[in-house]
């Protein structure tokens, strides 16, 4: 059974020892870590992914464990495993404006063309309450009334839907590097222009000064320590005519072209087709030649 354990909290001295040394004492296979010591803000950050014997022991008393090393080392601990039930994964979508998105990945999920669950939706604005009403999902709006988002009340959500994955389905706000890495390799965001290339806000306008035909999206694990550069999922481009208008290039891309990119991105992740592993995506179990 593959297990992710996280840990983010106050930084001091010994914090990762007291959770190796629980998970090997208990004879997992420990396949990766990842720690991080944040000196300007004095946080540190920990992730481990093992092979965990489930057969033998149980999951809920290795969460258990981890729960009172976080009490005793004033850390945040979640242990979390796709394996650890048969059921659809539970997706939490975050929206700002644009509804497209995530209506985009309700009607896949309804249609069946992805195997998830809509645990929740939240906003940093209330535009796409409707598309949560409509499809009876419960909604958060999370923003005050300059849309400045309650990045506390967003983690809390997230763990009393217990969701597995975060989408962020054109949510125009960065999340802060701790909310990372507590759900760090469970938090996919659309990204509305081709990376590298087109990072930032306003990825059209950037092509379009760039004299760019050929538009597109990108799907990516969110990792706070380094660029989208090894995290993409997927990507899909389409093509414009010279003299094509901006407007239109945004119409095209915003109403058809984004939504469809999330959905295969999500896909892949739901049907654990691609992992994210040391920071890189990489394809799972794929097929003989």
């Amino acid at each position: 059974m593959q297990v992710v354990i996280t840990a983010v909290g106050p930084d001091n001295h010994g914090l990762a020892d007291p959770i190796i040394h629980h998970v090997t004492g208990s004879g997992a296979n420990i396949y990766e870590i990842q720690m991080y010591d944040h000196d300007t803000q004095r946080i540190f950050a920990m992730l481990l992914r093992c092979d965990w014997p489930g057969d033998s022991k149980p999951l809920a008393t290795l969460r258990s464990q981890m729960h009172d090393i976080g009490k005793a080392k004033n850390l945040s601990i979640r242990t979390w495993s796709r394996d650890e039930q048969t059921e659809p994964p539970r997706l939490a979508i975050c929206t700002t404006y644009r509804p497209e998105p995530a209506l985009a990945v309700l009607r896949a999920i309804r249609d069946k063309r992805l195997r998830a669950t809509p645990a929740v939706m939240l906003g940093n604005r209330d535009a796409c309450r409707g598309v949560a009403e409509q499809f009876d999902v419960p909604w958060h709006t999370v923003g005050d009334a300059k849309g400045e988002p309650d990045n506390d009340q967003m983690v809390e959500i997230f763990d009393r839907y217990q969701v597995d994955y975060i989408l962020l389905a054109r949510y125009m706000r960065v999340l802060p590097a701790s909310t990372c890495w507590r759900f760090a390799g469970r938090i996919i965001n659309l990204h509305h222009g081709l990376l590298p290339p087109f990072p930032g806000f306003r990825p059209y306008e950037d092509a379009y000064q760039h004299r760019m035909l050929t538009y597109g999206a990108t799907v990516h694990f969110i990792v706070p320590e380094l660029d989208a550069g090894n995290q993409i999922i997927h990507q899909s481009t389409f093509t414009v005519f010279p003299g094509t208008s901006l407007e239109e290039i945004k119409r095209q891309g915003e109403s058809d072209h984004e939504p469809s990119c999330l959905v295969e991105g999500v896909r892949r992740v739901v049907d654990r087709e691609v992992e994210l592993h040391f920071h890189r995506v990489i394809r799972r179990n794929p097929p003989a030649e």
